[in-house]
């Protein structure tokens, strides 16, 4: 199985969270979000212009910035 960044999944591919990378607030605010390691993903759609990436985590749907999708390490399924 391929381990991609989450911002390099394509639309429909689902997979399980590997690690998250970065620091600081950002990071805890991930975590918050239920984004942690062995957590199920799948990408929903991406907005026209590739900025924000929306996902299905836990039951539920959350748009993330492309920068912060590539803090995002999956291991594609």
């Amino acid at each position: 199985m391929a381990i991609k960044k989450l911002k390099d999944m394509k639309v429909g591919e689902t997979g399980t969270i590997v690690t998250l990378h970065g620091s600081g607030n950002v990071k805890h605010r991930l975590i918050d979000m239920g984004l942690v390691s062995g957590t199920k993903i799948q990408v929903v759609k991406f907005a026209p212009l590739g900025d924000p990436v929306e996902i299905k985590v836990k039951n539920f749907e959350l748009a993330l910035r492309t920068s912060e999708a590539g803090m995002i390490d999956v291991e594609v399924l």
